[in-house]
């Protein structure tokens, strides 16, 4: 299943805090090599790891066009109502290139040794949907009806704003069925990685989504596909994955400056000539088709 957007290719730089020099050098040269994004993955409890919000902030200062984002949110320990301040705020001083991908949360009692209490799986997504839903009121500062929260972000006589400089964009990192059928619902794309999924998985949870989002009055491609790979995948595979399931954004995890280099020379190109003589060709033949 093609939908129809256009191909785009990011990094997944890891945040070393070991070497931040060499991180946000990386960033800058995935802007340099015409990357469209370049995203960082979240875990607070990590001390080898810098902190993502600080790291994209600063990035945000030492880059001019790439769009940046967290790969995706711990949100367990990012609550919602902040997290939405923090982002519209990032947005609005990097000239909307701001997007914010949130997860549910995973290595619990990491999680619960920063101070926050463990949830159940329903819980984690119950708090996910939740979160989604207050992220968007807040930045709406036109509405004025007081903010509603719920079990788990309770909020009473909180202000609306700032409002971000674009429409962010909001990437779920979902793998379950309640999950993806929350992407269907209301996020607006979906960021699984590869590594993480099996035989079948691709096509499955775009079933899911696109059944969800059809409940929801909405269509199939108000969904973006992104999808996490190594540099190690090549150009034939990478435009399966968008032809047959969709994915228009690819993700290249590496820190190894050659082999970005090579991504952005060789693979991204030939990804994104196939996809477009394959979609050429099937324009065609949908339009030879008899009526």
């Amino acid at each position: 299943m093609d939908y129809g957007h256009p191909v785009r290719f990011g990094t997944f730089v890891t945040p070393s805090a070991g070497a931040p020099e060499r991180t946000v050098a990386l960033a800058r040269l995935s802007e340099e090599l015409g990357y469209d994004l370049v995203t960082f993955q979240d875990h607070p409890y990590q001390p080898a790891f810098l902190d993502t919000w600080t790291l994209l902030s600063y990035v945000a200062a030492a880059t001019r066009r790439i769009e940046l984002a967290p790969n995706v949110l711990n949100l367990p320990l990012r609550p919602a109502p902040v997290t939405a301040r923090a982002a519209a705020s990032l947005d609005l001083l990097s000239g909307g290139r701001f997007a914010l991908g949130l997860g549910a949360g995973a290595f619990w009692d990491a999680i619960e040794a920063m101070g926050r209490p463990r949830l159940t799986a329903g819980q984690s997504i119950d708090a996910l949907a939740e979160a989604v839903d207050l992220v968007r009121a807040i930045w709406r500062v036109d509405d004025r009806t007081p903010l509603r929260g719920g079990e788990h972000y309770p909020v009473r006589g909180a202000k609306r704003g700032p409002a971000p400089a674009h429409p962010i964009p909001i990437w779920v990192g979902a793998l379950k069925p309640r999950a993806l059928r929350l992407v269907g619902t209301t996020a607006d794309g979906w960021l699984p990685s590869l590594s993480y999924l099996g035989v079948g998985d691709l096509a499955a949870g775009n079933a899911r989504i696109d059944d969800a989002a059809a409940d929801a009055g909405r269509g199939p491609d108000d969904i973006v596909r992104l999808l996490n790979v190594s540099s190690e995948q090549d150009a034939e595979r990478l435009a399966a994955f968008a032809i047959e399931d969709g994915v228009s954004t690819f993700v290249v995890a590496s820190d190894d400056p050659d082999e970005l280099r090579r991504v952005a020379a060789e693979v991204a190109p030939a990804v994104r000539e196939l996809v477009t003589v394959e979609r050429t060709r099937r324009g065609a033949a949908t339009a030879e088709q008899p009526r």
